[in-house]
């Protein structure tokens, strides 16, 4: 099994920064071993569906997508209505973690299907403990179909 295969988490994040800080939260929790971070919409499509620099990967969808609303190239709201639009795909849990608290953002990631909608904290404790409860929850506690 390739490194690909193993992929558990899907980070979808353009800012290296709230990046960092995910992966961070995720790891102290053990939650981070199988994480892929990609930086772009587009990144996130090909890693999904097997195109671009991951034609070769074989089908292993993610556990878990965390997914950034503002993304360069392609945005969050288009690879989420992708995902939930794919018979392979509609299964995978799709948690939006953004700084936009917009209502017209939320309403839209609840009508494509996204699983929770997370809005990052500003403070790095509150930042860290939100992302390590959603992994938490999403990882260890939901049950997914097979």
């Amino acid at each position: 099994m390739s490194a690909f295969e193993a992929v558990e988490i899907l980070l979808v994040e353009d800012n290296p920064t709230d990046a960092e800080l995910t992966m961070r939260a995720l790891k102290k929790n053990n939650l981070a071993n199988h994480l892929m971070w990609v930086k772009d919409g587009t990144e996130a499509l090909d890693f999904i569906f097997c195109g671009g620099a991951y034609a070769g990967r074989s089908n292993g969808n993610p556990k878990l997508i965390l997914l950034d609303l503002k993304l360069p190239k392609v945005d969050g709201i288009e690879v989420l209505s992708r995902i939930k639009s794919d018979e392979r795909t509609r299964t995978i849990p799709v948690v939006m973690v953004t700084s936009s608290a917009e209502e017209r953002d939320i309403v839209e990631s609840y009508q494509l299907g996204v699983n929770s909608y997370l809005v990052k904290p500003v403070d790095f404790d509150q930042f860290s403990e939100t992302v390590a409860k959603a992994g938490f929850y999403w990882m260890l506690m939901n049950k997914a179909p097979e």
